[in-house]
């Protein structure tokens, strides 16, 4: 009897499989990292199929680790790092280039020459013009690699991002999908219609050809095939991965909210059965759609959060791990007066300003690296807080707490700090890998192994709640001179 789901989590990092049982707990996990490459500054791409294979390798690693048999796994979950692009051959299935990933800055400058365009643009996709997204990515391949357009427009060629990707190779070919999760991140889809908007492919000058189809987020979408795991397996629920996390963390109301804290920080809002059109520059995103009912989200993508930490370690060397931060910054009761905008890739939500620098404001003689540490986790906290503030403007909904989950969780100064900067009570979950979770969910609702998420959200467990302290109105206090951080990285 199949009584686990199989969530494969593909990361900016690295690729992981987590085997799930039915009451939500972790029965086995395999994580691989791989290669990160930087051709230039600013760019940033990975080899597609170093992906599969890792993706591939974790999976068999993680079926071996539990025991289970595939016929003892109800179903696939897939997430996925979002707005990360692949071209490949429909025959050979050769990608044409490295992927292009979400980080990747290359196409910041045609971004500005639309402009023009910025409310159109808004007003179908939910989204602001940025470099980020999936559709300039292409349009650059297109433009910038030999072969691709005349390729692309005879019809040899398949985009997709790494959801696609995946599916592709675990049927072998025969299944080319994305999920309304991760096409609403491409800028080439209109979230209202839930269809590609012939208007964006337009005005990208992209092939229709190349796209997927696109499907709900669970249900019997494809099965595996069966040499790669020795029996077909269901492919039965996808989701980006911030879209995920919000399932995982039972976000299933309109008005709850969670933050994931990763290489970056992205909250995301539920807003219902209709979209939130933002007018404070946040991200108007499908949470996902089940049974044919579409669900929304109101999206802030903060670039840098847990890479900050990994800076401290790899370039000014005053850490030697990251988990050694809290430690320092717990050192000083307070910041020292310094103030730190950790805008190495740009600024997101809700300046999106592509060409923003990081920037350390304030030192005196007197500033130690213990001050910059804890600078370091206030800078986390204050992104976050102008996230929050630009959301419960757009959806007129006041927070009655934040779920958190992602490594920088375990750091339990910066949770403290985060609920005084915020005023609310963020709790963490009792899974730390609810994005994961979420895929598991999702992909258990596509074959029945929970019957709704009335029962999903049941399992929810907190695992640690802090609520706003005595520093809450000295931490409050500080955000005049954290706005005056942002006004000068924004010069």
């Amino acid at each position: 009897m199949a009584r686990a789901i199989l969530a494969l989590d593909q990361g900016t990092t690295s690729s992981r499989a987590i085997l799930f049982d039915q009451s939500g707990d972790i029965v086995a996990v395999a994580q691989r990292e791989f290669e990160q490459i930087f051709p230039e500054p600013g760019l940033v791409e990975h080899d597609p199929e170093e992906i599969w294979n890792t993706q591939l390798d974790v999976a068999r690693e993680a079926i071996e680790k539990s025991g289970l048999s595939p016929a003892e796994i109800a179903g696939i979950g897939i997430t996925n790092q979002r707005e990360t692009v692949v071209v490949w051959d429909r025959k050979t299935g050769k990608p044409v280039c490295n992927a292009i990933v979400w980080q990747d800055r290359r196409t910041a400058d045609f971004c500005k020459s639309l402009e023009s365009e910025r409310e159109t643009i808004q007003g179908i996709t939910g989204l602001v013009v940025d470099a980020y997204f999936s559709g300039t990515k292409l349009r650059w391949i297109l433009e910038n690699v030999e072969g691709v357009r005349e390729r692309a427009e005879a019809g040899e060629l398949a985009f997709g991002t790494i959801d696609s990707w995946l599916i592709w190779n675990l049927t072998c070919g025969k299944t080319h999908l994305t999920d309304v999760t991760n096409a609403s991140r491409t800028m080439l889809f209109d979230i209202g219609k839930v269809d590609w908007s012939n208007e964006m492919l337009e005005l990208l000058d992209i092939p229709k050809s190349l796209l997927p189809e696109v499907c709900g987020s669970c249900g019997e979408l494809a099965e595996t095939d069966p040499e790669l795991f020795g029996a077909a397996i269901p492919v039965s629920g996808m989701a980006g991965d911030q879209h995920a996390a919000l399932f995982g963390q039972a976000c299933h109301e309109p008005g709850m909210a969670k933050n994931t804290y990763g290489t970056g920080c992205f909250m995301l809002m539920n807003t219902g059965t209709e979209p939130v059109c933002s007018k404070n520059r946040l991200l108007t995103t499908v949470a996902w759609q089940i049974d044919g009912v579409t669900e929304y989200a109101l999206e802030g993508s903060i670039f840098i959060a847990g890479a900050v930490v990994q800076w401290l370690r790899d370039q000014l060397g005053i850490i030697s791990s990251s988990s050694e931060v809290e430690e320092l910054a717990r050192r000083v009761d307070d910041n020292g007066g310094v103030y730190f905008v950790p805008a190495f890739a740009g600024l997101g939500a809700p300046h999106w300003n592509g060409f923003s620098r990081g920037t350390i404001t304030g030192l005196t003689r007197g500033a130690n690296k213990c001050h910059i540490a804890r600078a370091a986790l206030e800078g986390i906290a204050y992104q976050t807080h102008d996230v929050l503030r630009a959301m419960q403007e757009d959806s007129g909904i006041e927070l009655a707490e934040l779920r958190v989950d992602g490594g920088a969780t375990q750091n339990e100064l910066l949770m403290q700090i985060q609920a005084d900067v915020l005023g609310v009570p963020v709790v963490r979950s009792r899974v730390p890998e609810t994005t994961a979770l979420g895929a598991a969910y999702l992909a258990g609702l596509g074959v029945g192994l929970w019957k709704d998420r009335k029962e999903i959200a049941a399992q929810w467990e907190e695992n640690g709640r802090f609520s706003p302290g005595p520093n809450q109105k000295k931490m409050q206090a500080q955000l005049a001179e954290w706005n005056k951080a942002i006004e000068r990285t924004l010069l």
